[in-house]
């Protein structure tokens, strides 16, 4: 049985207006038709290199067309992609390559030559195309539970865990985000997330299974708030899709926010908890639609989504109600369902869930249980993530099971913290971790910016004080420059904790 991928329904659009626009970048326009035709020639050399169903192929290119044009060849030709962020070490490349099973590895001649990636199998190099050949390409044989791609994500230990999705999850998935989103031929989205991230899987290829266009620009371009909004601006960008919360706080810091983000009409997050942003007033900078997503790698991106209202509450969490085709079980130790509001660990279930971690059979085996809810045969994908869920569906977000913080016995949420401090006038960003004093008990520590000048740890706790209780006040606030994100855009808590010092106990 022959299942539909994602590429095929680029290439459908392609057939349906060859001439529309399907990319823009800092130097030249791509229409449909030439964007099907270098697919389908890349498609049909790596078929004839041997790429076929079950087989992984490394994507080791630049930001651009050519990434484009590399992911979805590979689904043409019948192939898994796993690709690579270039300007990620070459070590951490390296394991990501094995780690991952690529057998073939597509780029161009000099970053084979830089990268020296151990691939054992053949090198398609985009730069050495063979001759054109018109023949129609045959569609693969694909079984809707064949490989559609290899993203990682970081276990315990910080060795990275290769996560295996099928295309059914996939094909599902995007169909979703296309139709729950209103996506069409009007849509101009902004490829934001990193290369390497199943993240920009999502933003680069619904808006063009919709039609869309799709803005590529340098990466420096998006790094900076300035630089970012003159980019929403040149290109009449008015979708983005996969952004964090940190990453939009960074950007309201910009003098002329509401103004630069007016034509944006759907703006979707995910990553991190979006009450920080919210609590700092951040939704009214937004006249569009901002939609508040969660799900893990494990589960093809996206699990639940929530539309944040125009005045939202900044109590709580919401994370939604699950897409179509996913499940969400609320259990608990026992995987028996708790009562409705009461807290559980999130399983999921349903089309999106991984075939499990390649090569890492244990870990899958803890992860992946049998779904008792679904189908004979289905399984479900235990998170660690805590929940509620409300009366109306919605489902809470409370945090990870094994990142929540005891403060003398009170449960305490960062996120909560980290509100009330960006609602502070004078503070732009902001960050609470926990930490270990010389006695083993745990405290809470602050990371601020903005332009703190003149005000003092003592007037920080007294507009904390105005909204929370004692046990959630931090016991020191650092004012740093900038705080530091990972390659994803998320915050670094990890980087925050490294830079802490020991603190030894209080004097009484």
């Amino acid at each position: 049985m022959t299942s539909p991928t994602f590429a095929d329904d680029l290439l459908a659009q392609a057939a349906r207006d060859p001439h529309a626009i399907a990319i823009v970048t800092d130097e030249d326009q791509v229409g449909y038709g030439e964007l099907a035709e270098r697919i389908e020639q890349l498609a049909r050399q790596l078929r004839a290199a041997g790429l076929g169903p079950e087989q992984v192929c490394a994507v080791a290119v630049e930001r651009g067309v050519d990434a484009v044009v590399a992911m979805a060849a590979v689904a043409r030709a019948g192939g898994a992609f796993l690709t690579l962020d270039i300007d990620l070490p070459a070590p951490r490349l390296a394991a990501l390559a094995t780690g991952g099973g690529a057998r073939c590895l597509l780029t161009r001649s000099a970053l084979a030559e830089r990268l020296a990636l151990p691939v054992d199998g053949p090198t398609v190099l985009l730069d050495r195309p063979p001759e054109p050949d018109a023949t129609p390409l045959p569609d693969p044989d694909l079984h809707p539970h064949a490989l559609a791609y290899v993203s990682h994500t970081s276990g315990s230990t910080g060795t990275p865990n290769p996560v295996l999705i099928e295309h059914r999850g996939l094909s599902s998935y995007l169909r979703s985000v296309v139709r729950d989103n209103g996506l069409g031929p009007d849509t101009i989205a902004l490829q934001l997330a990193p290369l390497g991230y199943d993240a920009s899987i999502r933003d680069t290829f619904a808006p063009l299974a919709a039609g869309g266009r799709l803005v590529l620009v340098r990466r420096a371009r998006l790094m900076r708030a300035d630089a970012l909004t003159q980019v929403l601006d040149e290109y009449g960008v008015d979708t983005i899709l996969s952004t964090t919360p940190s990453f939009l706080t960074f950007l309201a810091q910009h003098p002329d926010a509401a103004e630069r983000l007016r034509g944006i009409r759907l703006l979707a997050c995910s990553g991190e908890s979006l009450r920080p942003f919210l609590a700092a007033g951040g939704r009214s900078l937004l006249t569009g639609r901002l939609v508040n997503q969660y799900g893990p790698t494990e589960c093809t991106m996206t699990t639940t989504r929530y539309e944040v209202p125009a005045d939202p509450g900044t109590s709580a969490d919401p994370v939604g109600t699950p897409i179509e085709g996913t499940t969400v079980h609320l259990l608990d130790q026992r995987l028996h369902p708790v009562p409705e509001g009461s807290v559980g660990e999130i399983h999921i279930g349903g089309l999106g869930v991984a075939r499990g971690y390649g090569g890492r059979p244990g870990r899958t085996a803890d992860r992946f249980l049998p779904d008792p809810y679904g189908a004979p045969g289905a399984r479900m994908y235990r998170t660690g993530d805590l929940a509620r869920r409300w009366p109306d569906g919605t489902v809470e977000y409370l945090g990870r099971a094994d990142r929540q913080i005891k403060i003398r016995g009170y449960r305490v949420d960062p996120a909560e913290i980290e509100g009330a401090l960006l609602g502070h006038p004078r503070i732009t960003g902001a960050a609470v971790i926990a930490e270990t004093d010389d006695r083993g008990r745990v405290w809470l520590s602050a990371h601020v910016t903005g332009p703190l000048d003149g005000v003092g740890d003592a007037a920080l706790r007294a507009h904390l004080a105005t909204t929370l209780p004692p046990y959630m006040m931090p016991r020191r606030f650092t004012r740093i420059e900038r705080l530091p994100v990972t390659h994803s855009g998320k915050a670094d808590r990890a980087a925050l904790l490294r830079r802490a010092r020991p603190v030894a106990e209080p004097a009484s």
